[in-house]
């Protein structure tokens, strides 16, 4: 385990742009929007985004270096530019790591680098599980595995309450007093429901409490993000069904099948002061594969902004994975 120091920001690549768009036709109801950037002939990387729902951004395309690397952004069912926007309708793990070996197919790719951050990290796991010998090598932050304990400790009681009290009061204003023992159920309920006006306010709430938990320094652009509705709805919609829905698998099911992709080159990052995603879960999963290279940074919160440099420098280590 290697345990280190924030570096000096600036370490991103240049910003470029991508060379090639489309949707990509997953279902009946589903179509997503990915992109392309780098070099065509590269070696072709795989951004999975968080959320679930949150969707990509042009600085994703940073991390990696442009003259090695076929960058490959996807935004994932109901998620940034895919449609329809928010939907919940045939949106699973199960389908969205079937999304990502169609993307593959439909590229022409036969084996890439998995890059997953936060609920990246849990879909490169159940892609990498499923389908190990079409990935070279991982690089993972913020590990999260959906279980109920990781999702009590956020958006429960008596969990990441006692660092973000401030927060936690906003979080919970939307619901009433006798529906707090069942947060996530009760936010489901509105988030799902009929009325739009409340379903906006909750989305915002939602959004707002995981936003104002990421960095180790609260950053105010972060909290922005809530106040464009769509992209609200999206983030809290999505990640709402997923966690009333435990994720959609057994409740230890990613680190029970780690033996599935111990023999893949891997790094883990994880900051040491994450909230959202506590360092315990990727700490166990460090002990279940020893294999994997492990970085806890100090002074670092969930944000892949607080990783920068390490998530570079594990990008760079793996341009040349065959």
């Amino acid at each position: 385990m290697a345990t280190t120091n924030p570096q000096p920001v600036a370490v991103l690549y240049p910003e470029i742009e991508a060379y090639n768009t489309g949707f990509l036709r997953v279902s009946d109801v589903h179509q997503l929007y990915y992109e392309e950037s780098g070099n065509p002939k590269g070696n072709p990387v795989v951004y999975l985004h968080g959320g679930p729902g949150g969707g990509v951004s042009p600085n994703d395309r940073r991390y990696f270096d442009p003259e090695h690397y076929r960058i490959i952004l996807l935004d994932q069912r109901g998620a940034g530019k895919s449609t329809p926007a928010a939907s919940l309708e045939d949106n699973t793990t199960q389908h969205l790591v079937d999304d990502v070996e169609t993307l593959r197919k439909h590229l022409n790719i036969d084996r890439w680098v998995v890059f997953g951050g936060s609920w990246g990290s849990t879909l490169a796991l159940a892609y990498a599980q499923q389908f190990p010998d079409r990935v070279k090598a991982m690089i993972l932050r913020g590990i999260f595995t959906v279980r109920r304990s990781e999702l009590e400790w956020l958006y429960e009681k008596g969990g990441a309450e006692h660092i973000y009290p401030d927060a936690w009061d906003n979080y919970v204003a939307p619901i009433p007093e006798n529906e707090r023992n069942d947060l996530i159920g009760a936010y489901y309920r509105r988030l799902t429901g009929t009325k739009e006006a409340e379903k906006l306010a909750c989305a915002k709430a939602w959004s707002a409490w995981e936003m104002s938990t990421s960095r180790l320094v609260l950053d105010p652009e972060v909290v922005k993000k809530v106040e464009e509705d769509i992209w609200a709805l999206q983030f809290a919609r999505i990640e709402c069904h997923y966690f009333v829905n435990n994720g959609f698998m057994p409740d230890n099911h990613l680190l029970d099948n780690v033996h599935k992709i111990q023999h893949i080159p891997c790094t883990i990052v994880q900051g040491r002061y994450d909230v959202v995603c506590p360092a315990k879960t990727s700490w166990e999963l460090h002990k279940a594969w020893p294999e994997a290279e492990y970085k806890i940074v100090q002074l670092s919160g969930h944000s892949a902004r607080d990783l920068q440099p390490e998530l570079v420098a594990a990008a760079d280590k793996y341009r040349f994975a065959k």
